[in-house]
């Protein structure tokens, strides 16, 4: 599988994952966040945009402040999703 391919499977897994939230951490904040950090990292240079977006797009599945403070379960699902691809 290509790094395109990834994001955008990983894009569907988060969109899926966080269409339903209502603490404000839902996948358009998501999205806006992905969008954002993709073009900063274009704007820096040098940079590993493919781990860019990867980590924009997985930081909040399961956050720690809505998983009883665990900040432990994110990171898991997060490695999961990607060793899965």
């Amino acid at each position: 599988m290509n790094e395109e391919d990834v994001i955008k499977k990983t894009a569907e897994f988060v969109k899926k994952r966080l269409g339903k939230e209502v603490t404000g951490h839902d996948w358009w904040h998501a999205y806006r966040v992905w969008k954002m950090a993709l073009r900063i990292a274009k704007e820096e240079g040098d940079v590993d945009l493919f781990v860019v977006q990867l980590a924009a797009l997985l930081h909040d599945i399961e956050d720690w402040k809505f998983c009883k403070g665990d900040t432990t379960l994110g990171s898991k699902i997060a490695e999961e999703w990607l060793r899965k691809l």
